[in-house]
């Protein structure tokens, strides 16, 4: 189903060129018309222009019309220009049907436009890490070793979802050594207990994204306030006792009590030190239960990793559990 796509930059700067171009390739070649800002390649420091381009792309992106408005890449930028942000207009494009479409800084977009307008964004790649992987694999990844790389065909799929209006949840399968109780009152061992959790949560508000970004919005006017939610988290390059340390900050400021639910995505690209002595990103769900009387939940698809959902950030969800298999299912939007 073709769309028009709306590509622009409101945090840091295209650094990569060539899967800029491969992600809109990519776009064209599934059948969409793209539309590129004019400032989508800017620079300025480490950002997509200063402040002012950056503030003037997202307005323009929310007039352009288009069908998605997907941003660039992420980085680092949204959270020192949200007060700049023309909210109405906005919400004027969600209105006629713009679905806005990021991962990773975009959590201070989303986080904003919920707490600001009550509106839905849509938690999901962006152009260059994921519409614009390309190159070969190193021979010793293995069988895979040589090939030349793709853009996720989940991804892909859950976007064409999205985008034509077939979308309505997504299921997945905890990790086996986070298998959930009922309550969640207490730490799981490390190790699948066999016993089966089952329990639904109809009618929460889905929300998060970027764990880093979502805490350094706290006490702000654009931390969203919601209670009785699900609450997903994702992050990248952060120590499992990094990762802790925030959610603590979450908890001790109420927030985590507050929810129905808590859905851990994928944390990626950190590495153990000798020092951390058995301390992992186990020990830190472990823990998180302990603190907890809501249902803590692992292995959600979604962060940075190339094969993601697609995920309505604002939107009323309903969750069911059965052992280790759970569904997150918002119907049409």
């Amino acid at each position: 189903m073709k769309k028009h796509i709306y590509i622009y930059s409101p945090s840091g700067a295209v650094r990569d060129k060539a899967a800029f171009r491969r992600g809109v390739a990519r776009l064209k070649t599934l059948g969409h018309d793209v539309e590129i800002d004019e400032a989508a390649l800017a620079s300025h420091l480490r950002f997509a222009g200063d402040d002012e381009t950056r503030l003037a792309a997202i307005h323009r992106a929310a007039a352009s019309g288009a069908d998605v408005a997907l941003v660039s890449r992420g980085g680092y930028g949204l959270t020192r220009i949200l007060s700049g942000i023309n909210y109405k207009k906005v919400a004027k494009a969600i209105e006629k049907g713009t679905l806005f479409v990021g991962i990773s800084d975009f959590t201070a977009f989303q986080s904003a436009v919920l707490a600001r307008t009550g509106d839905v964004t849509w938690a999901g790649p962006a152009l260059c890490e994921g519409f614009g992987v390309g190159g070969k694999t190193n021979q010793a990844d293995g069988p895979a070793g040589g090939k030349e790389q793709v853009p996720d065909d989940i991804m892909e799929a859950c976007f064409d979802d999205l985008i034509s209006g077939q979308g309505e949840g997504a299921g997945w399968r905890q990790n086996r050594e986070t298998h959930p109780t009922t309550t969640n009152s207490i730490a799981t061992p490390a190790e699948d207990t066999g016993a089966r959790a089952e329990f639904s949560i109809k009618n929460s508000t889905i929300w998060g994204g970027n764990l880093s970004v979502l805490v350094s919005l706290l006490g702000t006017p654009y931390f969203p306030m919601i209670k009785g939610g699900i609450l997903f988290l994702e992050d990248v390059g952060e120590h499992p006792y990094r990762i802790e340390r925030m959610l603590t900050q979450l908890l001790h400021a109420g927030v985590l009590a507050r929810q129905k639910a808590i859905v851990l995505g994928q944390f990626t690209a950190f590495k153990l030190v000798p020092h951390d002595r058995g301390f992992k990103l186990q020990s830190v769900v472990n823990w998180l239960r302990q603190q907890l009387k809501v249902p803590v939940l692992t292995n959600l698809p979604y962060g940075h990793v190339a094969t993601k959902v697609i995920l309505p950030v604002g939107a009323k969800t309903d969750l069911v559990v059965e052992g280790r298999d759970a569904l997150l299912f918002w119907g049409h939007l």
